[in-house]
């Protein structure tokens, strides 16, 4: 029931709901700050985005021209053909929604025009015992992705180094993520395996709370500390950088401490589908408990 032609119409469903429609959790947060801000210009950066993702939401059409990579992170059982699902899907989406191709080869800039190629889409699957299959999709324009940062403190540099870490981050990327972003922070685990919990981080929705209670409060202070940088929407002054901070954690080397931090635009886009062993399908861009 569950076949390869499914996949390849929740993938295009997933891509088209995620490109056109902000995840209400980001939307309010968006509200929220356009509220509060105190600086004119801001309010007005602010503002605009909200006009524009209402215009998107209401024609169907991508609300940024960078419509990303597609980044699919799926979990459950492990479904036949489900790569060839999702590489059909994203063909397709990439002509009828339509998506930018943003795919090209790394050196040769070659571009298929479909999204497709060695390595993309990029597939990470997590297998557990239910009986569903839960895919989601997260676009990740550049603007946000060049940003990324992986550092490999040691031990001894403590707490202190990886808000450093963070702080500079943000700092240092000033305008070009088109903030206010969302942080996605990882400690932890290899080299590799930080920068991906850093990008991991980015699911969590921004009214989630962290049930580490010590890892609560470093997101909390993180975000009152890229607030008070004066960066603001678009980089343009005012008191919101940033739309929220999230950590995630792993264990590491006694020898060693990375640390990356993954920035997302305020277009924090993401869409889930859950496919039940009948083939049933159920979409949200809020996830699932």
């Amino acid at each position: 029931m569950r076949s390869t032609k499914l996949i390849e119409e929740v993938t295009v469903n997933l891509l088209r709901t995620a490109v056109t429609t902000l995840p209400e959790d980001v939307l309010e947060a968006i509200r929220k700050a356009q509220k509060e801000e105190t600086e004119a210009v801001a309010r007005t950066q602010l503002q605009t985005i909200l006009t524009n993702i209402t215009i998107a939401d209401r024609l169907g059409l991508p609300m940024c021209q960078d419509t990303g990579l597609p980044t699919f992170f799926v979990t459950g059982k492990c479904i036949p053909h489900l790569e060839e699902g999702i590489r059909r899907g994203v063909s397709r989406a990439t002509s009828e929604i339509p998506l930018r191709p943003n795919a090209v080869h790394p050196l040769t800039r070659h571009n298929p025009g479909d999204n497709l190629g060695k390595g993309m889409p990029y597939i990470h699957f997590q297998p557990s015992d239910v009986d569903f299959t839960e895919i989601t999709v997260m676009p990740k324009g550049a603007g946000s992705e060049n940003m990324t940062t992986l550092a490999m403190l040691t031990p001894s540099q403590g707490l202190k180094a990886v808000k450093g870490v963070v702080l500079d981050t943000v700092v240092t990327a000033g305008s070009r993520p088109c903030p206010p972003t969302i942080v996605g922070v990882g400690i932890g685990g290899s080299a590799d395996e930080s920068v991906f919990l850093a990008k991991k981080a980015l699911l969590r929705r921004l009214d989630d709370v962290n049930h580490d209670l010590e890892l609560r409060k470093l997101e909390e202070e993180l975000k009152e500390a890229l607030n008070q940088t004066g960066i603001g929407p678009m980089g343009l002054g005012g008191r919101t950088t940033v739309l929220g901070v999230k950590v995630e954690t792993a264990y590491c080397h006694t020898a060693s401490l990375p640390v990356a931090v993954c920035l997302q635009c305020w277009a924090s886009r993401r869409a889930t589908a859950r496919i039940g062993k009948d083939g049933s399908v159920v979409y949200s861009t809020e996830g699932f408990d």
